[in-house]
């Protein structure tokens, strides 16, 4: 449990760096990441297919399509490169974490609104063909977990996920240089 809750607050701060990073004003104008400051939830329900994307900007997008009955957008993002982005900016981080942080956004394909709550799960196999299920949780505005990606190679992303009753999958691969 301890190692989970370090774990966050090091994506917390992580973002908070991000935020006041020069240069990274895009970040500055997101909407959608829960209690930050300048971060509010409202206006989600208003959100067209696609426009998600507009509010997940960091890391590199690594599908886009159906996910069952939503529309999804997955990102990874290099979290040594965030770290290093975060000593830059003079602020001292230390504890371990994983590689990378997974995430997909969810559009309801019917309604035009964002997937908030459920749950789900994203099994990564690796260029070494070593497989990991890890379950992902509802965040603000996308379901995401912290994963190893420890060598460049194809990693391969089966994800299901569960909400409101419906259930969705899909699998997509990505290469890590």
């Amino acid at each position: 449990m301890e190692k989970t809750r370090t774990g966050y607050l090091v994506v917390f701060a992580l973002s908070l760096v991000l935020l006041a990073a020069p240069g990274i004003s895009a970040a500055a104008e997101m909407k959608g990441h829960g209690s930050m400051p300048g971060m509010k939830m409202e206006g989600h329900g208003d959100m067209k297919t696609g426009d998600h994307g507009k509010m997940m900007k960091m890391g590199d997008k690594i599908f886009d399509g159906k996910v069952g009955p939503w529309i999804g957008e997955a990102r990874l993002i290099d979290m040594k490169a965030q770290m290093e982005k975060a000593k830059a900016s003079g602020m001292k981080m230390e504890g371990t974490m994983k590689t990378h942080h997974f995430e997909i956004a969810l559009t309801d394909a019917g309604t035009k609104k964002l997937v908030t709550e459920g749950k789900g799960s994203v099994t990564v196999t690796g260029p070494d063909k070593k497989s990991e299920k890890v379950g992902i949780m509802a965040m603000a505005g996308h379901f995401g977990v912290d994963v190893n990606l420890p060598k460049p190679g194809k990693y391969t992303f089966a994800v299901s996920i569960e909400s409101g009753g419906k259930n969705g999958t899909a699998k997509f691969s990505h290469e890590v240089k």
